[in-house]
């Protein structure tokens, strides 16, 4: 079996500089300090970013961070092949114990704007995953982008090979505690998913859906239009 010099090196860089940073305290000048140190790991860093004590990061030259992103104490991001990348947008937000696991090549985990995940949820691969702006994912909530084969009852599942084809969660979302997405789903923008729900298929745009699997109950859309076009009528009549 072959040896990786390159990656053996790049790991030892990651283990020297975040043990090393975790020791800096968290203090004005401090963070300045560590934000310097953590530039020299990922592949591109914006400003005014604030990692707390104890984040993990494997594969950081394939991690984007833009400016005034959070990443809490206990949050981790995972690459585990060349090929693969991660990008958080400017002012997101990784709360404690969150997990991204890049785990194959070609896989893209990307968090837009704005948008914060709650403590303990879990993001994963090996198919692409994208976050849109302006969302909130509560906490232990699950994104997952394959599911596992187990056509075959005489084989192991674990040796039947997954597929990925990919999550989409559009700009505005707000999913609810212990949310599960799986793979192949799109949320379309604006949508509410319900505590605990499943999402197995499709979400239409401001949708508000729940259960297990997750059902549209209502539309936020025709919420609106009926909102406005009943303060038009009160309008009319008060004038």
């Amino acid at each position: 079996m072959s040896f990786n010099y390159a990656t053996m090196s790049t790991h030892v860089k990651e283990l020297v500089i975040t043990t090393c940073v975790n020791w800096i305290p968290v203090i004005a000048g401090g963070v300045f300090i560590r934000n310097l140190a953590y530039r020299l790991l990922f592949k591109k860093m914006g400003n005014s970013v604030y990692i707390q004590n104890g984040a993990e990061f494997s594969g950081t030259n394939n991690i984007e961070v833009g400016s005034e992103a959070f990443i809490a104490r206990g949050a981790s991001i995972v690459i585990r092949t060349p090929n693969t990348r991660v990008v958080l947008g400017n002012k997101v937000a990784l709360d404690k114990g969150v997990i991204i696991n890049a785990s194959s090549d070609n896989c893209s985990i990307s968090i837009d704007e704005n948008t914060y995940i709650g403590p303990y949820t879990c993001i994963g691969g090996p198919g692409p995953v994208k976050i849109g702006k302006h969302c909130l994912i509560a906490a232990h909530s699950g994104i997952v982008a394959n599911n596992h084969i187990f056509s075959d009852p005489t084989e192991l599942i674990r040796n039947q090979g997954v597929t990925h084809q990919g999550v989409v969660i559009e700009d505005n979302c707000w999913l609810g505690y212990g949310v599960k997405v799986l793979d192949g789903v799109t949320i379309g923008e604006g949508s509410v998913i319900g505590a605990g729900a499943v999402v197995t298929k499709d979400i239409p745009a401001y949708s508000v859906a729940v259960g297990i699997p997750a059902k549209v109950i209502r539309s936020r859309q025709h919420e609106s239009q009926l909102t406005n076009f009943m303060e038009h009528k009160l309008e009319q009549i008060v004038s």
